[in-house]
């Protein structure tokens, strides 16, 4: 056999295992968890708020907006990590450049500050 299909054999048996392994503990899973369903379980919430009557209310639109900016500010760490770690390999034009990406993310912080889409309440 060759190099290449031994490795790729290791790969996939590897793989098989992982799978054989996330099946067996599913399946234990689901043979010793409790299975007794009640009206609470099938109930509807937004929030972690009961709803009130038949009638369904929409979160309010900051619990989305806060969330979109974690995921920008999140997505601002994953860039910065590693450029802060290559520093000195990036001379002038990584600093100007980061620069320019900090600044861009600080107007669209102004700009919710502004419209006032940052109060919790």
């Amino acid at each position: 056999m060759s190099e290449f299909l031994r490795n790729w054999l290791t790969v996939a048996v590897i793989g098989g295992v992982g799978v054989l392994l996330a099946s067996v503990f599913l399946g234990l899973g689901s043979l010793v968890r409790p299975s007794r369903d009640t009206p609470q379980k099938g109930m509807n919430y937004e929030s972690g708020v009961d709803p009130q009557g038949d009638m369904w209310s929409q979160a309010n639109i900051r619990y989305y907006v806060f969330a979109l900016m974690f995921v920008l500010f999140d997505v601002e760490a994953v860039f910065i990590f590693p450029w802060a770690a290559r520093l000195e390999s990036y001379g002038m034009f990584g600093l100007v450049e980061m620069a320019i990406f900090i600044a861009i993310l600080a107007l669209g912080l102004f700009y919710a500050w502004r419209k006032r889409l940052l109060r919790w309440i």
